[in-house]
């Protein structure tokens, strides 16, 4: 992984959806589609530091399938694969 995340920052690989159809059989184009809030954390970074200085220990680990929020992180790509740059607070759950 070329990406090393720093303080709370994790990154996150969008997973990506099948070709969407409605009931009657249509195609969803891309553009009307949602954007995907489950994926899978590819980095993660050494974790924030707390007031004395020492490091809090990140709740994720890399491998883990994560839920998070709809329009946040910033969106990188990288040797045509696309990831997340998110920050730790912005991960809702852990999808077992």
């Amino acid at each position: 992984m070329k990406l090393q995340p720093l303080g709370d920052r994790v990154v996150v690989r969008p997973t990506e959806e099948a070709e969407a159809r409605t009931p009657s059989g249509l195609v969803i184009p891309d553009t009307a589609k949602e954007k995907p809030q489950i994926g899978e954390v590819i980095a993660i970074g050494p974790g924030a530091r707390d007031d004395d200085g020492d490091r809090i220990p990140m709740d994720v680990s890399v491998g883990d399938k994560v839920l998070y929020s709809k329009f946040a992180g910033t969106e990188v790509k990288l040797d045509s694969d696309e990831y997340l740059v998110l920050s730790e607070r912005d991960l809702l759950a852990v999808v077992n």
